[in-house]
């Protein structure tokens, strides 16, 4: 798909030892990276795909907890919810503020049993995934009949001064603020514009949840990048 590395296991030891380093800043330089994916946003598209109390949530490559904190607002219940990182220093930094159960694993080899959840999630690290195929299987795997997949990603602009723009904000703007607020988002940042420019075009991202076997398959965008994917596994 993309990454530094064309061996998969070569590429997630890479993000593993990358998002390991920058755990302990990642919320900081997230805040300054925004563009408008804040708490409302999250919790407004898991709203949109379905999510409600009683509901059982996974969410893929959880990161510091930023998805998974909105489900548990949602839901009412942290033991609804589990959260799933190839990174031991991201657990770390989601264990600090969530009381959910949380996995240390790859997200295209879920340790999970078929149909055991009614949505799984996932916020911007669909662009680090090695085999979208894979990644899409697993999820409607575990998805219960009726169960939705929603994955939230940035897609870069269509014109070049958009790309160009987007690029400079990433690369001079963000690791300023992260840098006034105490983080160190370098490497990060060179990281986060790479997978941007060179992950797959939505329409194949749609194309690839419904080879999967999803059904119902949407993007919806907002400020021109933001792109809330959704699916639904089907009943039969």
């Amino acid at each position: 798909m993309l990454g530094y590395y064309a061996e998969p296991e070569a590429h997630s030891r890479f993000v593993r030892a990358l998002f390991n380093r920058t755990a302990g800043s990642y919320d900081r330089i997230n805040a300054a990276f925004a563009l408008g994916s804040g708490a409302w946003y999250r919790r407004r598209a898991l709203r949109r795909v379905g999510l409600q109390p009683g509901a059982r949530l996974l969410d893929v490559a959880i990161g510091t907890g930023l998805v998974a904190r909105e489900a548990v607002r949602i839901l009412g219940d942290a033991g609804a919810v589990t959260g799933l990182d190839l990174s031991e220093g991201m657990l770390a930094e989601a264990r600090r503020g969530l009381g959910i159960g949380l996995v240390q694993a790859r997200a295209e080899v879920l340790p999970f049993a078929d149909a055991s959840f009614d949505v799984v999630s996932m916020g911007y690290a669909l662009r680090h995934a090695a085999d979208l195929g894979q990644l899409f299987g697993e999820f409607r795997r575990v998805l219960r009949p009726g169960g939705r997949v929603l994955v939230l990603e940035i897609a870069p602009p269509d014109s070049r001064l958009g790309q160009a723009a987007l690029r400079a904000y990433l690369g001079g703007v963000v690791p300023v603020l992260s840098r006034l607020a105490g983080g160190d988002s370098g490497l990060l940042m060179r990281y986060y514009w790479d997978t941007i420019a060179a992950c797959v075009p939505p329409a194949e991202i749609l194309r690839q949840l419904g080879a999967a076997g999803l059904t119902e398959v949407r993007c919806d965008t907002d400020i021109g990048i933001m792109r809330a994917y959704a699916a639904r596994r089907p009943l039969a």
